[in-house]
């Protein structure tokens, strides 16, 4: 570990994953991380509970930022399975690409994948607003409950599969849309919200006239024999 000013400093090649984590949790904790060559370590600044700034210098693995509370992180780098899992509060930025599960049942905060994130991303979100800067893979917000997605890019197959009331916004093509999964009409406050959530995100430029807004059907929300199928 090294103190620079108001920067705490942590290199993974002479560090233990288990030193930096327990860093992150000391009681009353407080001021900004760097943390050095992650070499794709797991678990890499998970269950952060205090308003930190924590940046990651590489690619990570599986769960970083996971149930994130109140901490800004930024991975500048690409991340595996289950970024941002179950994150609260706060933000998660990944310069790189996201692999599946992104984002993946997470009550709030906001999620930037700033290239692609792969299959299921924001699978079951609660409340989180997710950006991808690129493509997003199959069934992503697949039965998402709450929050906002935003892709930038283009959709995979089953997009928002048995979706609840979160919102989609896709600005290039959908491969297919899932069950009870529908185009909506892009109202002047959807204008709005989408251009907030894209200058959340950095993406100032982006017209939102670009972009199709989905949602749910609400035809699968109390069950039908006639829908059995579709369940």
């Amino acid at each position: 570990m090294n103190t620079l000013t108001d920067t705490t400093t942590f290199d993974l090649q002479s560090s233990t994953l288990r030193e930096v984590n327990r860093a992150l949790h000391v009681p009353g904790v407080a001021g900004a991380f760097s943390i050095r060559n992650p070499r794709g370590a797991h678990a890499l600044a998970a269950g952060v509970n205090a308003e930190l700034e924590i940046s990651i210098e590489g690619h990570v693995g599986y769960y970083a930022a996971g149930m994130n509370q109140q901490a800004a992180i930024t991975i500048a780098g690409n991340a595996g399975v289950g970024v941002a899992e179950n994150m609260m509060s706060g933000s998660v930025r990944v310069t790189g690409n996201a692999s599946q599960s992104a984002g993946a049942t997470a009550h709030g905060g906001l999620l930037v994948v700033e290239g692609d994130a792969a299959a299921r991303c924001g699978i079951s979100m609660k409340g989180v607003d997710i950006v991808v800067g690129g493509d997003v893979g199959h069934m992503s917000a697949f039965m998402a409950q709450a929050g906002r997605l935003v892709v930038r890019g283009d959709a995979g197959e089953a997009l928002g599969d048995s979706i609840y009331e979160t919102r989609i916004y896709v600005r290039g093509s959908v491969a297919s849309l899932g069950a009870d999964c529908t185009v909506k009409e892009m109202r002047p406050e959807h204008h709005e919200e989408l251009a907030a959530l894209l200058a959340a995100a950095g993406y100032l430029e982006d017209d939102t006239h670009a972009y199709t807004r989905y949602g749910s059907a609400r035809q699968l929300y109390h069950f039908t024999v006639d829908n059995a199928d579709s369940y």
